[in-house]
């Protein structure tokens, strides 16, 4: 009878127990293992919460994919469950939400680099294409964080009536626009091309200036200001 033995977390010496080790080293210092596990609270009969967090990480192959899975997906996962699944799922959300924008601080959107920084942990993870406008004052200054679209794991429709319209409504003196490629190559595509020249056309019109189209990847990114496509 080959039954996989585990540790349990009590079985451990105290300053190898990750909520220990949180506690003595702080949250930085433990391995994403350890850390899911510390969400999970209990293990199974045949294996401790570190195991099982493990687990869930080979299942998923890495933090990202569980990220994207639902909370069913995640449940299937045998000592898992829909409990488990649950505050798992949620630990994810407020990671996303904290993030995202903060719109008390009113952050400065004077370059490339400050959207990705802000969007970068959000957009990075998505499995399916996310556009998303950034809709600044007169002092670059975010307005607010618009969500254009959401499309198919391949590319996402946008026309330039849905970009804008927030941006009127919030009278916006200038955007800049933000979507990722779920492939995680962030390359413009032509159709990437052609959107940003719709954009950058329209805004002239009505007066609000396209300040960039940034393309997010798997930690890496693209300015097509910066690549002289605007």
């Amino acid at each position: 009878m080959n039954e996989r033995y585990s540790v349990g977390i009590k079985e451990l010496p105290t300053n190898e127990r990750p909520r220990e080790r949180l506690q003595q080293y702080g949250a930085a210092f433990l391995s994403t293992a350890e850390l899911l596990a510390i969400v999970l609270r209990t293990g199974t009969h045949q294996r401790s919460a570190i195991s099982l967090a493990e687990h869930l990480l080979s299942e998923h192959r890495n933090l990202r994919g569980i990220a994207n899975a639902t909370v069913q997906e995640l449940a299937k996962i045998k000592g898992i469950g829909p409990v488990k699944a649950i505050q798992v799922a949620a630990c994810v959300e407020l990671g996303k939400r904290l993030a995202a924008h903060n719109e008390n601080l009113q952050p400065v959107i004077g370059s490339p680099e400050a959207a990705v920084h802000l969007l970068m942990p959000e957009m990075r993870m998505a499995s399916k294409e996310h556009f998303k406008t950034l809709l600044l004052d007169t002092k670059n200054r975010l307005i607010r964080i618009a969500t254009t679209s959401i499309g198919t794991l391949d590319s996402s429709v946008v026309h330039p009536r849905e970009v804008f319209k927030d941006a009127i409504g919030v009278s916006a003196a200038s955007i800049l626009v933000v979507h990722n490629h779920p492939s995680g190559d962030p390359t413009p595509s032509p159709e990437d091309r052609n959107v940003t020249l719709r954009i950058a056309e329209a805004g002239k019109i009505l007066g609000i200036e396209l300040l960039d189209h940034v393309i997010i990847g798997d930690g890496k990114w693209v300015s097509m200001k910066e690549r002289g496509m605007l």
